[in-house]
């Protein structure tokens, strides 16, 4: 398993609780009856931040994992790689 660095998990956190607040907007956008281009757009916008947050852990952790020869890190590289793609 990668360990990552409480810098990138705070990185992390924050985007996640900011896509959290748009996640409740949305709802009340919806609940109010906001229009459809609104909403989308607002949707839009929470995919991209749980999307970035997705790519900063994967991309952390690809970086450990090249950085290191190790048999285990080519697992982890390709583990992560495929995660990756499950974002994309």
């Amino acid at each position: 398993m990668v360990e990552l660095s409480e810098d990138v998990l705070s990185d992390v956190v924050k985007r996640l609780r900011r896509a959290q607040g748009q996640v409740g907007g949305l709802i009340q956008m919806i609940e109010s009856g906001r229009d459809c281009r609104d909403v989308i757009t607002q949707l839009a916008a929470v995919s991209r931040a749980l999307d970035r947050a997705g790519f900063k852990l994967i991309a952390s952790g690809l970086e450990k994992c090249v950085s290191d020869g190790s048999e285990q890190a080519k697992a982890d590289r390709e583990q992560l790689e495929k995660l990756f793609l499950s974002l994309a």
